[in-house]
């Protein structure tokens, strides 16, 4: 993983970013396509993600934004800019517990609470769970391009609890990653969301990408002018007359996926701040209904997102292998107070 692929993780953040490449080009350089400029002076950077990044506004021109099919012309001032400063990849060991629902010598699974944000970046160098991580275990891999975050191959959201797969070695790390590559992880979310889906059960297939407004939000783009492929399978497991719980699986693994999809669709996540779902989106107008919205606000005061199982084929052993996790109390607390509130009134 590159810087390309560095996306937002922490929603406090500010818009601000930060200067990581300054290039001018060569009086004597013929013209060229940015993105194929870009790739002799970028290392380990695909085109692919270069294009991403253009498009994403991390790339200027003569501080302007530019396409990718943009030529670069002598002289050219190229800026490339990221949402984190730059920074060495040295990660502070901290001894922080971890819930590890499996582990053997080739991998680990652990449960992360909501609130722990995965990866150190930008206003959260510690207490992250790689943090953790290099303080129980020595050695972990990184992914070529990925350095700094030992052991990672996927990311789920600071506010999101749930299941990650961590890898023990090279071999490992290669094979879960070209597993989430091929989508053929198994991911089940579960959700709590503002209004009943209709149709209950559907899928969303519809480009994601940087707010072009604010990047720390990611938006839906419809016409597929911008941004990438984005699918999400939902279906209806329980209708609690104003919100829903429902079930998520990921074909492709976006920032904010489900959060932004299910935005798009008319139905905010419950209590999620940056997508609008902490405010009173359905129900009565009435004072007792939205004092006990904001109760439940309180007791889940994150968005009710949370990463159930996970599953996928061991790259050594090639079982196949699964794992479930029970719904963190936080997120059990509300539903059951959803229910009898639905029973009772």
């Amino acid at each position: 993983m590159t810087d390309f692929d560095k996306e937002l993780e922490n929603e406090d953040q500010d818009d601000e970013l930060f200067e990581h490449h300054r290039i001018v080009v060569d009086t004597k350089q013929n013209l060229l396509r940015i993105d194929k400029f870009l790739m002799d002076r970028l290392p380990n950077v695909t085109r692919n993600k270069i294009q991403s990044g253009i498009k994403d506004g991390f790339v200027k021109v003569n501080d302007q934004d530019v396409k990718p099919n943009y030529k670069v012309r002598p002289k050219d001032e190229i800026i490339i800019s990221f949402p984190e400063p730059p920074r060495d990849t040295e990660v502070i060991p901290e001894n922080i517990s971890l819930d590890i629902v499996f582990e053997d010598e080739y991998l680990l699974v652990v449960n992360k609470p909501a609130g722990m944000v995965v990866h150190p970046a930008y206003q959260n160098w510690t207490g992250t769970l790689v943090n953790a991580l290099t303080y129980h275990f020595k050695n972990l891999p990184e992914m070529k391009g990925n350095e700094g975050r030992p052991g990672l191959v996927h990311r789920i959201d600071k506010d999101t609890s749930g299941l990650l797969v961590i890898a023990k070695t090279e071999d490992v790390i290669n094979g879960l990653a070209k597993q989430f590559f091929d989508h053929s992880i198994e991911r089940t979310y579960y959700a709590l969301v503002w209004g009943e889906p209709n149709p209950s059960d559907g899928t969303i297939n519809v480009n994601l990408g940087r707010s072009l407004k604010d990047r720390r939000v990611t938006t839906a783009f419809p016409d597929g002018d911008f941004g990438r492929t984005a699918i999400t399978h939902y279906k209806t497991i329980q209708n609690l007359r104003y919100i829903s719980l429902i079930q998520c699986n990921l074909e492709t693994g976006r920032t904010h996926q489900i959060r932004a999809h299910m935005k798009y669709i008319g139905h905010p996540l419950f209590n999620d701040a940056t997508y609008g779902g902490d405010q009173v989106l359905k129900g009565t107008q009435f004072s007792k209904y939205k004092a006990f919205v904001e109760n439940c606000f309180k007791l889940i005061p994150r968005q009710a997102l949370h990463a159930k199982s996970l599953g996928f084929i061991h790259p050594i052993t090639k079982e196949k292998i699964q794992f479930d996790s029970e719904l963190p109390e936080d997120f059990v607390a509300v539903l059951e107070k959803w229910e009898n509130y639905v029973q009772y009134n």
